[in-house]
């Protein structure tokens, strides 16, 4: 017996028809988010003050977290005071980054900024299992000027060193930040989708509340965390 409703059966050939009227949109985007990452190179940038940050070896001034690199992206975490599990989604997203030494290459840093008191960061990444470097805006008003104040939302930011100046090149939030996911994308090619109640799916296809389906903290912990070591 069928739970679900499914796709129409079609021959091969017409398969593969609409495949090819499929690609045609699907190319146009490729190009379109090339456009986008030109434009994006052709941004001015903005001079950023001094800030010193807190991380695990003690305080850090923003030009010393890009290590020797010139290029830095920063995603900034939500902060909850006192809560044991933090923002699921930001917990989610930045659990996917497990190896990002492939930036070295390109003279690039990633790592992760949070209102949260250091102490208490860094006990949450090990909870989680998060395998990224993680700084606290606690003490400093770099949060609250890169979009990420405390009580806000995520961001993503990125940096550009030029010897001990360091400039603002570019900043996303919300649905900004998931061409920077493989999780959406993947999601994306099922024949399902992400099951979300607001997108525009056959009719009969399974829908739910949005972030039903999404992986909680605990969850997260769970899989990842110290106790699956």
């Amino acid at each position: 017996m069928t739970l679900k409703a499914l796709p129409p059966v079609v021959d091969t050939e017409t398969w593969e028809r609409q495949l090819d009227d499929l690609r045609v949109r699907e190319k146009a985007a490729t190009r379109e988010l090339d456009a986008i990452a030109a434009q994006r190179r052709r941004m001015p940038m903005v001079e950023m003050p001094g800030y010193t940050l807190q991380g695990e070896d003690g305080p850090a001034p923003l030009t010393d977290i890009f290590g020797d690199k010139s290029q830095l992206i920063v995603y900034n975490h939500m902060w909850f005071p006192g809560k044991k599990w933090q923002c699921p989604g930001c917990t989610g997203f930045t659990s996917q980054f497990t190896r990002p030494e492939f930036l070295e290459a390109y003279d690039a840093r990633f790592v992760i900024v949070t209102q949260g008191p250091i102490d208490e960061a860094l006990a949450y990444r090990r909870r989680v299992g998060n395998k990224m470097t993680w700084y606290s805006t606690a003490d400093s008003p770099f949060g609250t000027d890169v979009g990420a104040p405390p009580g806000g939302g995520f961001a993503v930011n990125v940096f550009l060193r030029d010897g001990d100046t360091v400039y603002r090149t570019w900043h996303t939030n919300g649905r900004g930040t998931e061409q920077l996911s493989h999780t959406f994308p993947l999601i994306d090619l099922l024949p399902y989708g992400r099951q979300e109640e607001w997108q525009d799916s056959p009719k009969g296809w399974p829908q739910s509340p949005t972030y039903s389906l999404w992986a909680g903290s605990e969850d997260i912990a769970a899989r990842y965390g110290p106790t699956t070591a």
